[in-house]
């Protein structure tokens, strides 16, 4: 009986751009607030902003099929 060969996870470009995995697995994405209005809003927020943040567990998985990681 032949072995069935697995078919290869391939990188969604567009999640590629805009998550990053850590050191320990985890998701990063940017986050939103960032492109115009920037006079309006404190320079301790506009740092938080640029700071990022993790994914939540509930998107992870999908967007990790995207990266091209089976999980």
């Amino acid at each position: 009986m032949k072995a069935k060969a697995k078919v290869k996870l391939k990188t969604r470009k567009t999640a590629a751009k805009r998550f990053s995995v850590t050191g320990t697995g985890k998701l990063m994405h940017g986050k939103t607030g960032l492109n115009h209005l920037m006079r309006k809003k404190d320079h301790n927020r506009r740092r938080n902003l640029l700071a990022g943040s993790t994914l939540d567990k509930g998107n992870e998985v999908r967007i990790s099929h995207m990266m091209g990681e089976g999980h």
